[in-house]
């Protein structure tokens, strides 16, 4: 059954037309009650259990295995931000003299930075994609996968306009050349169906405070076959064996729980936060990745006629996603001037360049885009 809007569930004010998700969500009911009920038990520390550290984050993984399709909720880990997840990537894998790492044109820097380092520690090579004129993005990248390609790191879709990739294809070219997919799913895991069993990635890597709707400081890694028995970038308490024991913590234990958990953030039990990941990942469950991306898809429909008709330039509809995208303006708008008229309207959206990057929700309706096109039509 298709998905009617759902504002009434979410504390936003009538009068804002929120279309930036994806710099940050607004939490959802449920997840202001969850944090609420943490906050009370961080009040009462008396009333914390030893299983408080351990069961609630188990729920957490599991969770989210199911909504990356992964069969084993120990190969996820709960860690504080995308670029920790990248860290610990990066910090197990051993390159070769001449080696390439493969990036997108103006990747995110959080799936930039870590690799950059890495490449000069073992004289790699970064080696960017870029987008030609009349080329798809999939040509170029899996022309770019050779023998000399270590590692693939990119994001599902660009980042910065929508575009999407064909992981599937580009997972089979990286296999054929040895070469490693670390995929960072920040900007669509939650809103766009996604398969680890399909896609195959070595590392799937995802903040959570946009489209997992947590709280700011919060993401969540799959580690494949690759990182079983690799090395953490902290070592912490509660990633050991038998750390459910609080009387033998000082038995010092040399083994690390098995697969992802050794790669679990120090502090994973967080009471707080937690919860509240608990109640967004259960509310999106319910949802459904694939009804947000037609509800998406239904709301911006006509928007995206009008907007082009206006002479903006929007990519193929076969060729993005709906949730985020973006619009290419016309060279002749004065930028500081559209952001100053947009923000007295309330309408909050987000810039790259020259591109209004748009990502909305199920708290958007159709009517949020004609008021963006209202402010629009007056500058174009």
């Amino acid at each position: 059954m298709a998905l009617q809007n759902q504002k009434h569930l979410f504390d936003l004010p009538e009068d804002i037309t929120y279309l930036n998700i994806a710099s940050q969500s607004p939490a959802f009911k449920a997840i202001y009650e969850a944090g609420l009920d943490g906050l009370k038990q961080k009040n009462r520390p008396y009333t914390i259990t030893g299983s408080d550290y351990f069961e609630p984050v188990v729920t957490l993984k599991k969770l989210f295995a199911e909504l990356v399709d992964v069969t084993d909720y120990n190969r996820i880990a709960t860690i504080p931000s995308a670029s920790y997840g990248i860290a610990t990537v990066a910090n197990n894998i051993v390159l070769k003299e001449g080696d390439e790492i493969l990036v997108i044109e103006e990747q995110f820097p959080s799936n930039y930075y870590a690799w950059k380092n890495i490449a000069d520690k073992y004289n790699a090579t970064i080696k960017t994609v870029n987008k030609k004129e009349d080329v798809l993005w999939d040509t170029s990248i899996l022309n770019a996968i050779t023998d000399k390609t270590a590692v693939v790191t990119m994001g599902n879709i660009h980042w910065s306009n929508g575009s999407l990739f064909d992981l599937k294809a580009i997972s089979k070219k990286a296999k054929q050349h040895n070469a490693l997919l670390i995929i960072d799913g920040s900007q669509t895991v939650g809103a766009l169906p996604f398969s680890v069993k399909e896609i195959q990635p070595d590392a799937l890597i995802c903040a959570g405070y946009k489209w997992l709707f947590g709280p700011y400081g919060c993401a969540y890694a799959y580690y494949g076959e690759y990182f079983d028995n690799g090395k953490p970038i902290e070592e912490n308490w509660s990633n050991r064996l038998d750390s459910e024991n609080f009387a033998g913590l000082t038995n010092y234990q040399e083994a690390y729980k098995p697969l992802a958990n050794r790669y679990q953030v120090g502090e994973s039990g967080n009471f707080i936060y937690v919860k509240m990941q608990i109640a967004a990942l259960q509310q999106i469950l319910e949802w459904t990745p694939k009804a947000i991306q037609a509800y998406c898809k239904t709301i911006s429909a006509e928007a995206v006629k009008e907007l082009k008709a206006l002479g903006c330039e929007i990519e193929d509809d076969n060729y993005r996603t709906h949730h985020l995208f973006g619009i290419k303006l016309p060279k002749n708008i004065d930028l500081d001037t559209l952001k100053k008229e947009l923000s007295s309207n309330n309408v909050f959206v987000s810039f790259r360049g020259n591109y209004i990057r748009i990502s909305c929700h199920l708290f958007n309706t159709s009517q949020d885009f004609k008021q963006l096109i209202s402010t629009l039509s007056k500058y174009i």
